[in-house]
């Protein structure tokens, strides 16, 4: 299994992101992560989709997205050709025995504690999805209440020659 990221210029406007979900849906295509937000233009969005699958699919998704009328352009990358960033907000129940390590670990993953209430913290990460994957891992024998992450964000890496 190969994982691509997808970088999908398209038309802001209403249905075009069911309409870009309906062609993976359709085709049996996983998405692994979406995300979706306005560009500098107003009426230009990018969806970054990350999907995996084999060769045949990998170059099934790029065609058929090109093939969307509401689609400007498509980029494709491998994950070591672009920057990638998460962010992800964590709610964990805290006491007296377990705060100054739920601090140590913010501390060396490089998260911060944004809100916090008599027994309740909550933590926000923005990093690779391998280090929010892993702050986790690190937060589960704590008692976790709640989780929101957002998809994977990518743009390429900065090449002098674009």
């Amino acid at each position: 299994m190969k994982k691509k990221i997808y970088s999908v210029l398209v038309e802001n406007r209403s249905g075009v992101l069911s309409k870009v979900a309906g062609l993976f849906s359709r085709r049996n295509f996983n998405i692994d992560s979406l995300a979706v937000g306005e560009t500098d233009a107003k009426d230009v969005s990018c969806m970054t989709i990350v999907s995996s699958g084999d060769q045949r699919t990998i170059e099934q998704i790029e065609k058929q997205l090109n093939k969307k009328l509401d689609v400007i352009k498509v980029k494709t990358f491998d994950e070591w050709q672009c920057v990638t960033r998460e962010l992800m907000l964590i709610k964990v129940k805290y006491n007296k025995s377990n705060r100054r390590e739920i601090m140590e670990i913010c501390e060396v993953m490089n998260a911060q504690i944004v809100d916090m209430s008599k027994h309740l913290m909550m933590i926000q990460i923005c990093d690779v999805p391998e280090r929010i994957k892993l702050l986790m891992d690190m937060l589960q024998g704590i008692s976790i209440v709640e989780v929101a992450r957002t998809g994977t964000l990518a743009l390429s890496k900065c090449v002098e020659n674009e």
